[in-house]
C-alpha cells in the first residue's frame, strides 16, 4: 500500500539535503583530470548532477575586454586552455575579489583556478564561485592565482 505520508515526506527531505548539502572540499593542487571526468560526467548524462568545486590550471586563451555588469554584480570573464583542445569559460565576481581594475588577466598568463564547475549544457558551462566567500548553497572558498599572485 505504499509507506506512510510522513515517512514519504521524511524521506525526500534528506535526499533534498543530501542533493543541496554545499561541497566544502576541492584539491588542493591543480587537477585538471578530476574537472575533464566531472565534464565528460554531465555531458555523458551518468552520475549524480550537481555543482562540483574544481582546482584547474592553464592558459589565458581570451577574455573579455570589459567588465558586464548582471544582477549579481560586475564580472570578468575569460577562457582558460585545460587540454590542447578543451576549454573553459572562467567567471570572477570583480564586486567580491579583492583585484585590480579589469582585466588583470591576460592572454598567455598561466593561472591557477579554484571555483564552482556549473554544467547547463554543453555551450553554457563554466566556473564561478572564485571569490573567498561561502554561502548557504555553495561552501567552498574560491580564488584565482595569475602567474604566482593569488586572487580571492
Amino acid at each position: 500500500m505504499g509507506m506512510p505520508q510522513a515517512q514519504a515526506r521524511e524521506g525526500w527531505y534528506n535526499r533534498q539535503q543530501e542533493r543541496t548539502a554545499p561541497p566544502t572540499q576541492v584539491s588542493a593542487t591543480c587537477d585538471n583530470a578530476g574537472f575533464l571526468a566531472a565534464q565528460r560526467n554531465f555531458e555523458q548524462g551518468g552520475g549524480p548532477k550537481g555543482d562540483v568545486p574544481v582546482h584547474i590550471c592553464g592558459t589565458v586563451l581570451t577574455l573579455a575586454p570589459h567588465a558586464k555588469k548582471t544582477r549579481s554584480g560586475l564580472h570578468g570573464y575569460f577562457y582558460v586552455a585545460v587540454t590542447p583542445t578543451i576549454s573553459i569559460r572562467i567567471v570572477t565576481n570583480l564586486d567580491e575579489m579583492h583585484t585590480p581594475a579589469w582585466p588583470w588577466v591576460a592572454k598567455g598568463d598561466h593561472v591557477d583556478v579554484v571555483g564552482r564547475y556549473y554544467y547547463d549544457s554543453y555551450r553554457r558551462q563554466g566556473i564561478d564561485w572564485t571569490h573567498r566567500g561561502t554561502g548557504r548553497s555553495w561552501g567552498v572558498p574560491g580564488s584565482v592565482t595569475v602567474n604566482g599572485t593569488r586572487y580571492d
